[in-house]
């Protein structure tokens, strides 16, 4: 992709880490990323929340965490065993860009110790509720 992509609330993105666009959406690898291939999908359009986006938005969300998620199964090596879908929705759920953006990150057995309770390990006491 040739150029820079001027985005709202995350400002200039770097042309090697933008991985596909359209009218509505970016999908950039993350600036600072917790796995290798964390990638973020960030509306165009100044919108902050998930209610915020209209329906075409949310119908070209769905989309682009399906082809994202295939992207990244096809390209990275090795090859993600798993994945993470995060949307951090407003600031009392640790949003901290005033941007909506969706992650899609890829896991690997053994990157954590204990993956069990996935994105409940939000609330560490809330985590383990097989025992």
């Amino acid at each position: 992709m040739n150029g820079k992509l001027q985005l709202p609330a995350f400002g200039e993105i770097e042309p090697a880490r933008i991985l596909a666009t359209d009218d509505l959406f970016a999908i950039v690898r993350d600036k600072f990323p917790i796995t290798p291939g964390h990638s973020l999908i960030i509306a165009r359009r100044p919108v902050i929340r998930f209610q915020e986006l209209n329906g075409d938005e949310k119908s070209r969300l769905l989309q682009w965490i399906d082809w994202t998620q295939q992207y990244l199964a096809t390209t990275l090596i090795p090859s993600p065993e798993a994945f993470n879908f995060g949307l951090n929705d407003g600031p009392a759920a640790g949003q901290t860009m005033p941007q909506i953006h969706f992650h899609i990150i890829p896991r690997y057995t053994g990157d954590v110790i204990d993956p069990r309770g996935g994105v409940r390990n939000l609330i560490p006491s809330k985590a383990c509720y097989w025992q």
